[in-house]
């Protein structure tokens, strides 16, 4: 229904000033810091020179406010029923002078707002305000936003961050893909979920799950410059289901996506759909099938700083395969664990400078799990210090240490999944620890310590006849001391790396099973070379000794020449290997 509009009137009524707005019959009492509101209301602009009392309000509620006032929020946790306008009436203005009447509001309805100039930015509004492009060359001043708040942005919109350094609603950016089953590509998989990492390694979304053949759509976070211009966008999705392999994991690793390149749309918002945004997930043995899930929330006491979002929680304790089962929380702490067997497990959760209470479980094959809450304590943090020595690096300058649950840790793999900032240097920053590293912030937990565990050119040295090779674990606190200050009495030796030539060295490769050939460059002082493949459920396929090579820059195997003391296993199709 169009909203009318109405002539500004002031009067005088029993020496409280007053204002009628347009909303017609709307009666609003003028407010100053002198002149407060009463209970239930809150002082707020809503024109030039225009602050009155409006009536608190909950922008989730059906019917918040009244005729002609829709919820709109201030800021500063603030939401109160503002009155509406009407941008086609021209006379009498619905909004006074230096003010705009736009659909801001998340319903979309119409509002006065401040104008602002969209080529200033941030510039042309007051603190903690942002100046909202209107795509017609004008723009309104709004307030900033908190992105982990229920209070959110308007409809199709976002809460990013932007180039001033503070948050502010934007068109909202989208991801939309397919998750499918890796033997068939037109199985979609119902029901998964889907989430993305931000470059700290911490999850940044909320969870999507995926409907009809496997579809979903997942807002993401992106860096905003001027305008709202996408400039960073780098993030990493996840995938888990029932009955599936989570992805990634084990030797599966996720490959990153760059939002920043999402198409806009005539709505204004933006989506990314392409070949990186599908996800295919590998479907269990079948004697691995039909298990329930567990799941519950991450419980944050008082003023901690640090966000339940990415908080890596694992299944422990109970009857483990190849790894624990685990997952990571979405950015409201929520979590669900996939297909954990029957058993009593213990629930734990790990993230830097977050101590949470791990709790026992009785899980059943007769039903799924629900309301476990890890709620945080108050213990102190770990701090877990080292050194790494890099030996013959080739093409690797730098690396990084990690802390691994001993419970996410695969020693077919050798590797495991690594919590938020349990990293030297923190994530996002690059490899930098050639020498002395510390990693602070540590919850209580058994770990393996892993240095040069990322795409660095370096990797743990294969000669286990000397020191500094053999993998280090470790309690927090340290079971010998129960000391939270934790120095390893072991510096970590490290290598170059082989270069792969194909397949996969750079990402995974389709190969063809009737020709694959593993070829890699030479490294002239080798005696011999064992090659090992595994394949995502850790079952070694291949394990072959080759002798020395001479001639040729690159070293060449045809997979099942035959040449292999124990014959090479046939390669499945859809399996990652």
């Amino acid at each position: 229904m169009k909203k009318s509009a109405c002539s500004l009137l002031i009067i005088l009524v029993a020496t409280a000033l007053v204002t009628v707005l347009p909303a017609c019959g709307k009666w609003y009492k003028r407010c100053s810091e002198d002149n407060p509101c009463p209970e239930g209301r809150v002082c707020q602009d809503i024109g030039r020179r225009t602050t009155v009392c409006l009536n608190e309000c909950d922008t989730g509620a059906a019917d918040a406010c009244g005729r002609n006032e829709t919820c709109f929020r201030f800021g500063a946790g603030q939401s109160a029923c503002a009155p509406t306008c009407n941008p086609d009436r021209k006379f009498p203005r619905s909004c006074p002078g230096g003010w705009l009447c736009a659909p801001v509001a998340p319903d979309g309805e119409n509002l006065c707002r401040p104008e602002c100039d969209p080529a200033q930015g941030t510039a042309s509004c007051g603190q903690a305000e942002y100046c909202l492009d209107l795509g017609d060359g004008t723009g309104v001043c709004m307030p900033g936003c908190d992105p982990y708040s229920s209070e959110g942005c308007g409809a199709g919109q976002a809460c990013d961050l932007g180039p001033d350094g503070g948050y502010a609603c934007y068109s909202a950016v989208y991801i939309e893909g397919r998750v499918f089953d890796s033997a068939d590509k037109n199985l979609g998989i119902v029901s998964a979920h889907v989430a993305a990492k931000d470059k700290t390694g911490a999850v940044a979304t909320d969870v999507a799950i995926t409907g009809d053949n496997g579809t979903y759509k997942l807002q993401v976070p992106v860096e905003r410059g001027d305008n709202g211009t996408l400039v960073e966008g780098t993030l990493t999705l996840r995938a888990e289901a029932n009955n599936y392999q989570p992805y990634p994991s084990g030797i599966r690793p996720a490959i990153p996506v760059d939002a920043t390149q999402a198409t806009k749309l005539g709505d204004g918002t933006y989506v990314l759909k392409n070949a990186s945004t599908d996800i295919a997930l590998i479907k269990l043995p079948d004697n691995e099938t039909g298990r329930k899930s567990i799941s519950g929330s991450i419980i944050l006491a008082g003023d901690n700083s640090t966000r339940p979002g990415g908080t890596l929680v694992a299944a422990e304790g109970g009857p483990c395969g190849l790894t624990c089962p685990f997952t990571f929380s979405d950015k409201q702490g929520g979590y669900t664990i996939f297909n954990v067997p029957a058993g009593s497990w213990t629930i734990r959760g790990y993230k830097d400078f977050l101590q949470l209470t791990p709790i026992d479980v009785a899980h059943t094959a007769d039903a799924d799990t629900t309301g476990v809450e890890l709620v945080e304590n108050d213990k102190p943090y770990g701090t877990v210090a080292g050194s790494v020595n890099i030996v013959n690096p080739g093409d690797g300058d730098n690396t990084t240490v990690v802390l691994v649950p001993v419970s996410t840790f695969s020693p077919t793999f050798v590797k495991g999944e690594v919590p938020p900032g349990l990293r030297a240097p923190k994530q996002p920053a690059p490899p930098s620890i050639k020498g002395a590293f510390t990693i602070t912030g540590v919850p209580d937990g058994y770990y393996v310590v892993l240095a040069a565990f990322e795409n660095d050119f370096l990797v743990r040295d294969p000669d286990t006849s000397i020191a500094g090779t053999d993998l280090v674990y470790q309690h927090v606190p340290d079971n010998a001391t129960l000391s939270y200050d934790i120095s390893l009495p072991t510096s970590f030796k490290v290598t170059g790396a082989l270069d792969i030539v194909s397949p996969g060295a750079t990402e995974p490769e389709l190969i063809d099973p009737a020709s694959l050939q593993l070829v890699w460059k030479d490294d002239s002082s080798e005696k011999h070379y064992l090659i090992v493949v595994y394949n995502a459920f850790g079952e070694k396929v291949l394990d072959c000794e080759i002798p020395e090579h001479t001639g040729g820059a690159n070293v060449i195997y045809d997979y099942g020449d035959g040449t292999c003391t124990t014959p090479a296993q046939p390669l499945e199709a859809g399996m990652y290997y």
